[in-house]
């Protein structure tokens, strides 16, 4: 048992590859969540609760993204109103 944790850099799933990077927001309660965003159908795949801009970064991270213009919009989206979905 170690104390200290090596971060695991996931690969991009490949039923993922080439989509986009989306923050949704529910209408009801404002609950953002980030994940990848399929063109044809709108569907949010794997998508994970987003809280703060930390958490932004670390789905990035998670993949092993860099594109830190990508990151910024996400993060400027997330500072909009609750209701905004993107």
């Amino acid at each position: 048992m170690g104390i200290f944790k090596r971060k695991l850099t996931l690969p991009v799933p490949k039923e993922c590859e080439g989509m986009e990077i989306k923050i949704q927001s529910s209408t009801c309660t404002g609950e953002k969540t980030i994940g990848f965003s399929d063109r044809r159908t709108g569907e949010l795949r794997y998508p994970e609760l987003v809280r703060s801009q930390a958490d932004i970064e670390a789905f990035y991270e998670k993949y092993g993204l860099t594109d830190r213009h990508s990151i910024d919009q996400l993060i400027s989206q997330l500072r909009q109103t609750k209701t905004h979905k993107v």
